[in-house]
C-alpha cells in the first residue's frame, strides 16, 4: 500500500468516528432533551395535584366548620357537605322496622276492636239474661205486696222477703237498678205512657202511678217502666 493509500484510508476512518461520535451525540442530547421534557410534565403535574389537594383540603376544612356551626345552632347538616347514603342493611332495617310498627299499631287496633266486640256481646248477654230475671222479681213484688199484715211476721213470708231482698242486691251489684219513676217527669228514653189523665194534683207531664218497674243495666235500658202520666 502506497503512503499516498494509507493516508486516504486514515481519513476515511476519522472521518467515520467522528460520524459515528456526533450521532450518538446527538441521541444523547435528544434522550436529555426527552428526559427533562419528562422531568418538567411531572414537575407540573405534581404541581397540580397539590394545588387540587390543597383547594379539596381547604374546602372540606370550610365544610366542616359550617357542619360543626349548624349541629351547634340545631341545624341538621351532612357532615363534610357529603350526602350520607344509607346502606343497603340499613334501608332493609329501616323497611323492616316500619313494618313492624304498623304491624303492630294494626295488632293494637284489633286487640282493642275485639275487646269492645267482646264488651258489648258480654252486655247483649247479660241484658238478655236479666231480661228473663225480671218477671221473677215481679212476680216476688206481687207476692209478698199480696201477703196480708198480719202474715208478714209468717216464717214462710220472712224468707220469700229475704230471698227478694238478696236477689235485689245482687242485681244491683252487677249494675241493675230500678227506674225513678213516680213524681219524676216522663222522659220517653226511660219511661213508656201507657195512659193519660188529668190531675190538678201533678204538674204538667209527671208520672202519676207506675204499672210495672222499669229497670237499667250499666246506664242501658233493660225494660222502660209502663206509667200513668199527669197533665
Amino acid at each position: 500500500m502506497s503512503k499516498e493509500d494509507m493516508v486516504k484510508e486514515a481519513v476515511e476512518e476519522a472521518k467515520a468516528k467522528a460520524a459515528k461520535e456526533a450521532e450518538e451525540a446527538l441521541k444523547n442530547a435528544e434522550d436529555a432533551k426527552e428526559q427533562t421534557e419528562d422531568a418538567d410534565e411531572a414537575k407540573e403535574t405534581l404541581e397540580e395535584s397539590a394545588e387540587e389537594a390543597e383547594e379539596e383540603t381547604t374546602e372540606d376544612a370550610a365544610e366542616e366548620v359550617e357542619a360543626a356551626e349548624d349541629v351547634k345552632s340545631g341545624k341538621e347538616k351532612k357532615l363534610f357537605g357529603r350526602k350520607n347514603k344509607k346502606d343497603k342493611k340499613d334501608e332493609k332495617i329501616e323497611e323492616l322496622t316500619d313494618r313492624l310498627t304498623r304491624q303492630m299499631a294494626e295488632f293494637d287496633n284489633f286487640r282493642k276492636r275485639t275487646e269492645k266486640e267482646k264488651s258489648q256481646m258480654y252486655e247483649v248477654g247479660a241484658k238478655d239474661i236479666i231480661e228473663k230475671i225480671l218477671p221473677v222479681v215481679d212476680n216476688f213484688e206481687r207476692g209478698l205486696a199480696a201477703v196480708p199484715e198480719e202474715d208478714q211476721s209468717n216464717p214462710f213470708a220472712e224468707g220469700m222477703e229475704k230471698i227478694y231482698k238478696q236477689l235485689m242486691t245482687t242485681l244491683e251489684e252487677i249494675g241493675v237498678k230500678p227506674i225513678e219513676a213516680v213524681g219524676n217527669e216522663f222522659n220517653p228514653d226511660f219511661h213508656n205512657a201507657v195512659m193519660h189523665i188529668e190531675d190538678e194534683a201533678f204538674g204538667e207531664n209527671i208520672v202519676a202511678e207506675e204499672f210495672q218497674k222499669g229497670y237499667t243495666y250499666r246506664d242501658s235500658v233493660v225494660r222502660h217502666s209502663m206509667v200513668k202520666v199527669a197533665n
